[in-house]
Protein backbone atom coordinates (compact mmCIF):
# COMPACT_ATOMS: atom_id res chain seq x y z
CA UNK A 1 0.00 0.00 0.00
CA UNK A 2 1.76 3.29 -0.72
CA UNK A 3 -0.71 6.65 -1.80
CA UNK A 4 2.46 9.25 -1.72
CA UNK A 5 2.09 11.50 -4.82
CA UNK A 6 4.72 12.24 -7.43
CA UNK A 7 5.43 15.19 -4.67
CA UNK A 8 6.56 13.77 -2.16
CA UNK A 9 9.84 14.89 -1.11
CA UNK A 10 12.84 13.08 0.81
CA UNK A 11 14.38 15.51 3.28
CA UNK A 12 16.92 15.71 6.33
CA UNK A 13 16.15 16.83 9.79
CA UNK A 14 18.76 19.46 9.91
CA UNK A 15 17.62 23.24 10.69
CA UNK A 16 17.54 26.17 8.51
CA UNK A 17 17.30 29.56 9.23
CA UNK A 18 14.74 32.15 8.33
CA UNK A 19 13.55 36.03 9.15
CA UNK A 20 9.71 37.02 9.73
CA UNK A 21 7.84 37.16 7.12
CA UNK A 22 10.54 35.15 4.64
CA UNK A 23 9.51 31.56 4.83
CA UNK A 24 6.19 31.55 3.99
CA UNK A 25 4.47 32.74 0.49
CA UNK A 26 3.40 36.37 0.28
CA UNK A 27 5.67 37.48 3.44
CA UNK A 28 3.08 35.62 5.82
CA UNK A 29 4.63 34.71 8.94
CA UNK A 30 2.46 32.01 9.59
CA UNK A 31 0.52 29.23 8.02
CA UNK A 32 -3.14 28.10 8.69
CA UNK A 33 -4.75 24.73 7.06
CA UNK A 34 -8.74 24.37 7.65
CA UNK A 35 -9.40 20.74 8.15
CA UNK A 36 -12.56 18.90 8.94
CA UNK A 37 -13.39 15.31 9.89
CA UNK A 38 -15.52 12.14 8.52
CA UNK A 39 -17.54 13.97 5.49
CA UNK A 40 -20.71 14.63 7.94
CA UNK A 41 -23.45 15.62 5.60
CA UNK A 42 -22.96 19.66 6.98
CA UNK A 43 -19.65 20.28 5.38
CA UNK A 44 -20.57 19.23 1.86
CA UNK A 45 -24.48 21.78 2.73
CA UNK A 46 -23.04 24.29 5.03
CA UNK A 47 -19.16 24.27 4.94
CA UNK A 48 -18.37 23.53 1.24
CA UNK A 49 -20.40 26.98 0.35
CA UNK A 50 -18.62 28.97 3.48
CA UNK A 51 -15.18 28.03 1.94
CA UNK A 52 -16.18 28.55 -1.63
CA UNK A 53 -17.82 32.20 -1.05
CA UNK A 54 -14.42 33.24 0.41
CA UNK A 55 -12.75 31.00 -2.31
CA UNK A 56 -11.07 29.20 0.23
CA UNK A 57 -9.47 25.28 0.05
CA UNK A 58 -9.61 23.57 2.97
CA UNK A 59 -9.52 19.84 3.53
CA UNK A 60 -11.65 17.07 4.34
CA UNK A 61 -10.81 14.02 5.52
CA UNK A 62 -13.50 11.68 3.97
CA UNK A 63 -14.85 8.47 5.30
CA UNK A 64 -17.14 6.43 1.96
CA UNK A 65 -19.50 5.25 4.34
CA UNK A 66 -20.12 9.20 5.22
CA UNK A 67 -20.09 10.26 1.70
CA UNK A 68 -23.60 8.17 0.52
CA UNK A 69 -26.02 10.59 -0.67
CA UNK A 70 -23.46 13.68 -1.05
CA UNK A 71 -21.13 11.71 -3.46
CA UNK A 72 -21.90 14.58 -6.26
CA UNK A 73 -21.01 17.67 -3.53
CA UNK A 74 -17.58 15.89 -2.71
CA UNK A 75 -17.20 15.64 -6.48
CA UNK A 76 -17.63 18.79 -6.62
CA UNK A 77 -15.17 19.71 -4.17
CA UNK A 78 -12.66 17.79 -5.50
CA UNK A 79 -12.95 19.72 -8.89
CA UNK A 80 -13.23 23.20 -7.00
CA UNK A 81 -9.87 22.25 -5.48
CA UNK A 82 -10.35 21.37 -1.98
CA UNK A 83 -8.02 18.70 -0.70
CA UNK A 84 -9.47 15.40 -0.43
CA UNK A 85 -7.96 13.01 2.34
CA UNK A 86 -8.50 10.01 4.13
CA UNK A 87 -10.32 9.11 7.14
CA UNK A 88 -10.31 5.71 7.18
CA UNK A 89 -13.28 3.26 6.68
CA UNK A 90 -14.46 1.92 9.91
CA UNK A 91 -13.01 5.45 11.96
CA UNK A 92 -11.83 3.47 15.18
CA UNK A 93 -10.73 4.95 18.16
CA UNK A 94 -9.91 3.34 21.94
CA UNK A 95 -12.68 1.11 22.73
CA UNK A 96 -13.55 3.19 25.60
CA UNK A 97 -16.28 5.62 23.94
CA UNK A 98 -19.24 3.75 24.28
CA UNK A 99 -20.56 3.97 20.82
CA UNK A 100 -18.05 1.93 19.76
CA UNK A 101 -18.22 -0.43 22.66
CA UNK A 102 -22.14 -0.81 21.94
CA UNK A 103 -20.80 -2.26 18.30
CA UNK A 104 -17.27 -4.51 20.04
CA UNK A 105 -15.37 -2.00 18.63
CA UNK A 106 -12.17 -0.62 19.75
CA UNK A 107 -8.80 -0.41 18.47
CA UNK A 108 -7.36 -2.11 21.41
CA UNK A 109 -9.15 -5.08 19.43
CA UNK A 110 -7.21 -4.61 15.61
CA UNK A 111 -3.80 -5.55 14.72
CA UNK A 112 -2.00 -3.83 11.94
CA UNK A 113 -3.15 -5.45 8.92
CA UNK A 114 -6.50 -4.92 9.84
CA UNK A 115 -5.86 -0.88 9.87
CA UNK A 116 -3.83 -1.37 6.69
CA UNK A 117 -6.47 -2.84 4.92
CA UNK A 118 -9.68 -0.60 6.56
CA UNK A 119 -7.60 2.15 4.65
CA UNK A 120 -7.08 0.97 1.33
CA UNK A 121 -10.43 0.34 1.27
CA UNK A 122 -11.37 4.10 1.82
CA UNK A 123 -8.39 4.90 -0.45
CA UNK A 124 -9.84 2.83 -3.23
CA UNK A 125 -13.55 4.37 -2.52
CA UNK A 126 -12.55 7.41 -2.05
CA UNK A 127 -10.93 7.44 -5.75
CA UNK A 128 -13.66 5.84 -7.00
CA UNK A 129 -16.25 8.16 -5.74
CA UNK A 130 -14.33 11.60 -6.32
CA UNK A 131 -11.41 11.06 -9.06
CA UNK A 132 -9.15 12.05 -6.26
CA UNK A 133 -6.19 9.65 -4.54
CA UNK A 134 -5.66 11.03 -1.30
CA UNK A 135 -2.12 11.87 -0.38
CA UNK A 136 -3.19 12.59 3.15
CA UNK A 137 -4.40 10.60 6.04
CA UNK A 138 -6.04 11.96 10.08
CA UNK A 139 -6.13 9.28 12.50
CA UNK A 140 -9.83 8.99 13.77
CA UNK A 141 -9.86 10.71 17.15
CA UNK A 142 -6.05 11.29 17.19
CA UNK A 143 -5.53 7.87 18.07
CA UNK A 144 -2.34 5.78 16.36
CA UNK A 145 -1.91 2.71 17.91
CA UNK A 146 -3.81 -1.00 18.08
CA UNK A 147 -3.60 -3.66 20.64
CA UNK A 148 -3.32 -3.62 24.20
CA UNK A 149 -0.03 -3.45 27.07
CA UNK A 150 2.83 -5.09 26.32
CA UNK A 151 1.50 -6.05 22.39
CA UNK A 152 0.49 -2.27 21.57
CA UNK A 153 1.87 -1.29 18.07
CA UNK A 154 2.03 2.36 16.52
CA UNK A 155 0.24 2.86 12.81
CA UNK A 156 2.40 5.78 12.12
CA UNK A 157 4.92 3.97 10.48
CA UNK A 158 1.84 2.64 7.95
CA UNK A 159 1.21 6.04 7.19
CA UNK A 160 4.91 7.67 6.94
CA UNK A 161 4.68 4.67 4.08
CA UNK A 162 1.57 5.15 2.54
CA UNK A 163 1.01 8.41 2.72
CA UNK A 164 3.12 12.09 2.06
CA UNK A 165 1.68 12.76 5.71
CA UNK A 166 -0.68 11.86 8.62
CA UNK A 167 -2.80 14.56 10.64
CA UNK A 168 -3.53 14.23 14.56
CA UNK A 169 -6.23 15.99 16.46
CA UNK A 170 -7.05 17.85 19.37
CA UNK A 171 -3.08 18.74 20.38
CA UNK A 172 -1.46 21.44 22.54
CA UNK A 173 0.77 23.06 19.90
CA UNK A 174 1.16 24.21 16.56
CA UNK A 175 3.59 22.86 14.28
CA UNK A 176 7.69 23.91 13.67
CA UNK A 177 8.35 23.76 10.17
CA UNK A 178 12.08 23.06 10.86
CA UNK A 179 11.05 20.16 13.00
CA UNK A 180 7.80 18.59 12.88
CA UNK A 181 7.19 15.12 11.92
CA UNK A 182 5.08 14.48 8.65
CA UNK A 183 3.40 11.52 10.03
CA UNK A 184 2.03 13.09 12.77
CA UNK A 185 1.03 16.91 11.91
CA UNK A 186 -0.54 18.60 14.77
CA UNK A 187 -4.49 19.90 14.83
CA UNK A 188 -6.24 21.83 17.37
CA UNK A 189 -9.94 20.91 17.77
CA UNK A 190 -12.62 24.26 16.79
CA UNK A 191 -15.39 22.56 17.20
CA UNK A 192 -18.09 24.32 19.96
CA UNK A 193 -16.25 27.37 20.16
CA UNK A 194 -16.97 31.01 19.09
CA UNK A 195 -14.97 32.70 16.65
CA UNK A 196 -13.17 34.93 19.81
CA UNK A 197 -12.23 31.46 21.43
CA UNK A 198 -10.66 29.85 17.79
CA UNK A 199 -8.56 33.43 17.21
CA UNK A 200 -7.00 32.96 21.08
CA UNK A 201 -5.96 29.43 20.25
CA UNK A 202 -4.75 30.56 17.22
CA UNK A 203 -2.67 33.40 19.12
CA UNK A 204 -1.48 31.18 21.75
CA UNK A 205 -0.22 28.56 19.17
CA UNK A 206 1.93 31.33 17.09
CA UNK A 207 5.52 31.11 16.80
CA UNK A 208 8.34 31.90 14.27
CA UNK A 209 7.04 30.25 11.20
CA UNK A 210 4.49 27.82 13.08
CA UNK A 211 2.17 26.27 11.10
CA UNK A 212 -1.20 25.96 12.42
CA UNK A 213 -4.22 23.27 11.55
CA UNK A 214 -7.55 23.67 12.84
CA UNK A 215 -10.11 20.40 12.56
CA UNK A 216 -13.79 20.97 12.84
CA UNK A 217 -16.37 18.23 12.27
CA UNK A 218 -20.04 19.44 11.66
CA UNK A 219 -20.66 22.54 10.51
CA UNK A 220 -23.71 24.85 11.65
CA UNK A 221 -25.19 25.94 14.93
CA UNK A 222 -22.78 25.55 17.91
CA UNK A 223 -22.20 22.06 19.95
CA UNK A 224 -19.87 19.84 21.11
CA UNK A 225 -19.12 18.27 17.73
CA UNK A 226 -19.85 21.53 15.47
CA UNK A 227 -18.12 24.70 14.20
CA UNK A 228 -20.83 27.64 14.45
CA UNK A 229 -21.00 28.73 10.94
CA UNK A 230 -20.72 32.23 11.51
CA UNK A 231 -17.97 31.86 13.54
CA UNK A 232 -16.09 29.97 10.81
CA UNK A 233 -17.32 32.99 8.17
CA UNK A 234 -15.55 35.12 10.25
CA UNK A 235 -12.72 33.34 11.00
CA UNK A 236 -11.90 32.95 7.28
CA UNK A 237 -12.45 36.98 6.62
CA UNK A 238 -9.58 37.25 9.58
CA UNK A 239 -7.09 34.71 8.25
CA UNK A 240 -7.22 36.22 4.50
CA UNK A 241 -7.01 39.45 5.79
CA UNK A 242 -3.02 40.48 4.77
CA UNK A 243 -2.45 42.34 7.60
CA UNK A 244 -2.94 39.55 10.15
CA UNK A 245 -0.19 37.72 8.70
CA UNK A 246 -1.38 34.16 7.78
CA UNK A 247 -1.02 32.48 4.87
CA UNK A 248 -4.14 30.06 4.26
CA UNK A 249 -3.77 26.97 2.56
CA UNK A 250 -4.74 23.28 2.62
CA UNK A 251 -2.60 20.84 4.53
CA UNK A 252 -1.02 18.59 1.33
CA UNK A 253 0.20 21.85 0.12
CA UNK A 254 1.41 23.63 2.84
CA UNK A 255 3.26 20.20 3.49
CA UNK A 256 4.64 20.34 0.09
CA UNK A 257 5.63 23.39 0.34
CA UNK A 258 7.93 23.44 4.03
CA UNK A 259 9.04 20.00 2.77
CA UNK A 260 10.57 21.58 -0.60
CA UNK A 261 12.15 24.29 1.48
CA UNK A 262 13.46 21.78 3.53
CA UNK A 263 15.25 20.09 0.52
CA UNK A 264 16.81 23.89 -0.39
Amino acid sequence: MRFISSFAICFTLSSFASVAGDFYPNNAQHAVSLSFDDARRSQADIGLPILDKHNVKGTFYLMPVQMKGKEAKWQAAAKAGHEIANHSASHLCTGNFRWLREKNKGLEQVDLPFIEKDIETAQQQIEQITGVAPVGYAYPCGHKFVGRGESVKSYVPLIAKSFEYGRTWNDETANDPHYYDTAQIRAFDIDNKSFEEIKAIIERAKFDDAWIVLAGHEVGDRALYTIDSKALDQLIVYLKDPKNGFWLAPVAEVNQYIQQKRTR
